[in-house]
């Protein structure tokens, strides 16, 4: 039943930000305190149990569900950026999503050797941006836990590009 309370918020926005892409707008749920809540205590609950040291995020809404969930973990919050935007030292890696290529950015000393880290997104679609922060990652010898989104849209088959890193989604379109 939370999960289709979940569901039922998201609002698809046809032909954006490009034509024939369909947008899975989250902002409904993080309007209504009670889905947002319930959606970080699901996302919470991905990490098994396990000890994380660090929760990272992906820029930009992936941000807003890791921190949450980092403050509700008793963990640091990493930020994964879009390239030129971290202030300090980085690390780089370019990847291709679904309407473009991009670079993402983290802060060489953002990640010890072997913390234990949850990278959390809002939507997993082809993998690219995931894949791209799970190599940085694992460049600074971060322990991946596990990759838990809110949303994976399965037929995109992203979760292929992150094996065989244990991917969690909270919801399947």
């Amino acid at each position: 039943m939370k999960a289709d309370s979940l569901r039922a918020a998201i609002r698809d926005v046809v032909d954006f930000p490009k034509p024939g892409i369909i947008f899975k707008d989250i902002t409904p749920i993080l309007a209504d305190g009670k889905l947002f809540r319930e959606s970080i205590s699901l996302l919470c609950k991905t990490a098994g149990g396990v000890k994380i040291d660090k929760v990272v995020g992906i820029d930009a809404r992936g941000f807003i569900f890791a921190a949450a969930v980092a403050d509700r973990l008793g963990a640091g919050f990493v930020p994964v950026r879009k390239k030129g935007k971290l202030p300090w030292k980085t690390r780089q890696t370019a990847y291709s999503l679904e309407y473009g290529d991009s670079i993402v950015e983290l802060h060489e000393d953002a990640i010890l050797p072997g913390e234990s880290i949850l990278l959390v997104d809002d939507l997993l679609a082809t993998g690219g941006t995931a894949a791209a922060a799970v190599k940085l990652l694992d460049e600074l010898g971060a322990n991946i836990i596990g990759i838990s989104v809110l949303i994976e849209l399965g037929f995109l088959q992203g979760r292929a590009k992150l094996a065989p890193r244990p991917v969690h989604a909270i919801l399947t379109c």
